[in-house]
């Protein structure tokens, strides 16, 4: 539904804009700068509307119709879960899989589980899992020797 009416959507902007180009300005005329009647009216400076300018008032009212008709149907679209924002990718990511617990930043002296993949003579042996230890930072540990010495 919502592609049928993107490209209605896209058909009606062209013809607004076709349309309105070809229209000519309603006082084209030297005679319609100082309040005179132009050429090109027949019942005064007003006139009566023309084809060009019915078919611009209708395209401009299916133009406002058709925006406003997208601008809610992707908004529900949102609200449903069919398309998703890089912060909602970031929040689901960020949330523990197991057990509802954040997961727990390593702190320098523990250790953590890595897979390697041994290659012994050219041949890889089977990946195993050893835990690697966490090694501090020494930039983390001058940032933080240095926050003391301000708090001093």
């Amino acid at each position: 539904m919502i592609y049928l009416l993107t490209t209605v959507h896209v058909i009606v902007c062209v013809f607004l804009v076709i349309v309105v180009l070809l229209q000519s300005g309603k006082a084209a005329d030297l005679a319609g700068a100082f309040g005179g009647m132009g050429s090109q009216t027949v019942f005064g400076p007003r006139g009566s509307a023309t084809v060009l300018s019915k078919a611009t008032t209708i395209a401009a009212a299916l133009f406002m119709v058709t925006s406003l008709t997208l601008s809610i149907m992707s908004t529900r679209a949102g609200k449903a879960g069919g398309t998703s924002t890089i912060l909602d990718k970031a929040k689901k990511t960020a949330t523990p899989a197991k057990g509802g617990a954040p997961a727990a930043v390593p702190q320098p002296g523990q250790s953590v589980p890595i897979q390697v993949t041994p290659e012994v003579g050219g041949q890889k042996l089977p990946t195993q899992t050893v835990p690697a230890p966490v090694i501090p930072d020494p930039r983390t540990k001058q940032q933080q020797q240095q926050q003391e010495q301000k708090k001093q």
